[in-house]
């Protein structure tokens, strides 16, 4: 493998910082438009996955952005000098104002316990959706504990997607590391089936 080839499948999270009041609560379709539209290549990256981004809680359409929000864009590492020539950029999501400023990189780190706010895979049914997870942990040869948390709905294309919260631990620091960089499941650039580290499986 080539020092290219390997800088290639490798994979670094690029942390924006955002300005804005406000986000449509289901806003990852509309984000992803415009983030595909600026930067192409996010469309085609297989290591590319846009993080959900931290809203506060509520029922109404519309949410507040939490003080502590960044936008959060899994990449190549290949991809960070792109990122980082960024210089401030203001986006409309769905009528809603959002700037973002120069990101900073932060590298995966091999963390024994992870989680993931969604994974879309199966059609809702926990039972269908755990046999899927196991089918697809088998082939990246990932092994660990797994707990099923929460479901989620989401819209895509106008009809909704069932998502489940995943938490996975006393996972190998080689495990931890391919489980972020391939993720499970599709939909990574609307926010799903990434994962990042967590403090212990107590809270899925």
């Amino acid at each position: 493998m080539t020092a290219r080839q390997a800088m290639a499948d490798t994979a670094v999270d690029a942390v924006f910082p955002i300005k804005g009041q406000t986000l449509p609560r289901d806003h990852a379709q509309p984000l992803r438009e415009l983030l595909c539209a600026r930067w192409p290549w996010l469309a085609t990256d297989e290591l590319a996955a846009v993080h959900p981004i931290k809203v506060v809680h509520g029922n109404d359409d519309q949410a507040l952005l939490s003080q502590r929000a960044r936008l959060v864009l899994r990449v190549a590492a290949c991809r960070a000098d792109e990122l980082l020539a960024l210089t401030p950029l203001e986006l409309d999501v769905a009528g809603h104002r959002v700037d973002l400023g120069r990101p900073h990189l932060r590298p995966l780190q091999a963390h024994s316990t992870l989680y993931a706010y969604k994974v879309a895979l199966g059609d809702g049914d926990e039972s269908a959706f755990m046999a899927e997870i196991e089918r697809e942990l088998k082939e990246l040869e990932i092994g660990g504990e797994r707990v099923c948390g929460r479901r989620q709905r989401m819209t895509v294309q106008d009809a909704l997607l069932d998502t489940f919260s995943l938490m996975l631990h006393a996972l190998p620091a080689q495990q931890s590391l391919r489980l972020q960089q391939h993720g499970l499941g599709p939909h990574r650039l609307l926010g799903c089936g990434i994962f990042v580290a967590h403090k212990s499986a107590a809270a899925v």
